[in-house]
Formats: C-alpha cells, sequence, structure tokens
C-alpha cells in the first residue's frame, strides 16, 4: 500500500486546488467575489453554502489546478477533474455545516478536510492507479497537511482562523 510518486503530485493538486479560493482571497480581497449560492436562504432559514463560498474561488481552484497538473506532466483534464471534486467536496461540507446552524468559515473538524480530499481522489483513483487503502491514506494525509498549513497561513496573516 506504498504511495507513488504519482499519488504525491495528485494530493499537491489537492492543495492547489483546495487553496487556490484562499490566495484569490488575498489577492483579489473582495473584487470579483460572488456567492456561489447567490444568497439563496432555504426553508431552514439558512444560507445555501455562505459568503464564503464564492465563483471567483471555483474559478482560480480548476485554474490553477490544472496548470500545474499539466506543469507535472499529467494534463489538464486531471487537474480540472481534481479541482470540481475538490471544490465540489468543500460545497458539500459548508452545505452540511449551515443544515447545523454553523455559520460560515466556522471550524469542523474533519468535514472541513475530508470531502475536499475524497471526492476528488475517489474521481481520479481510476486514472491514478489507486486502491481503497492508497485512497484512505492520501485523504489521511491531506487531513494532517491542511491542519499543518491552515497554521502556518494563519501565522503569515494568510488566513483569518488558524484552522
Amino acid at each position: 500500500m506504498w504511495l507513488s510518486y504519482d499519488h504525491f503530485q495528485l494530493l499537491f493538486l489537492i492543495l492547489v486546488a483546495n487553496g487556490a479560493p484562499i490566495l484569490g482571497a488575498v489577492v483579489f480581497r473582495s473584487v470579483f467575489r460572488h456567492p456561489v449560492d447567490n444568497g439563496l436562504v432555504l426553508g431552514d432559514g439558512r444560507r445555501l453554502f455562505g459568503e464564503s463560498k464564492s465563483w471567483r474561488g471555483i474559478v482560480l481552484a480548476i485554474l490553477l489546478t490544472s496548470l500545474t497538473s499539466m506543469l507535472f506532466g499529467l494534463g489538464w483534464l486531471l487537474g480540472i477533474l481534481v479541482a470540481i471534486f475538490a471544490m465540489l467536496g468543500d460545497l458539500f461540507a459548508s452545505f452540511i455545516k449551515r443544515r447545523a446552524g454553523m455559520p460560515s468559515s466556522s471550524k469542523a473538524l474533519g468535514l472541513d478536510q475530508v470531502p475536499e480530499a475524497l471526492f476528488p481522489l475517489l474521481a481520479s483513483h481510476s486514472l491514478v492507479d489507486m486502491t481503497i487503502g492508497q485512497v484512505g491514506l492520501l485523504v489521511f494525509l491531506f487531513f494532517v497537511l491542511e491542519l499543518v498549513l491552515s497554521r502556518i497561513l494563519y501565522r503569515l496573516h494568510i488566513r483569518s482562523e488558524p484552522y
């Protein structure tokens, strides 16, 4: 169940996809920031996803991840696939957190990390030749890396919360 170089490249693509919206928020501030849910409030009185999920973040994730994938020689389609499913995982987590009454950008250990890695890994596991065990190991590695990187970005004043 060892991980190959391709697996680590895929893990890096997932980190890029999930980091692109954070980078976009720092670089562009409020410019091009339009919420994915367009302010939609569901029957429970809560937003669909929340204010922090923007089209800018999704577009940047797709662009930067596909560019990184091409630089790795993996092709732009894999980058797009990884980015789209990472963002779907992020939106899924936000949807669950809103239903649970948690405010936008609140911390939910596990829910904030697992779908963002699991969704793109399941979507691309046959393209990168992974077993389910390797998928699980990569999700775990993403979980740990995301927590460490989040604290580093907080100390660098790039993130507003250390999670």
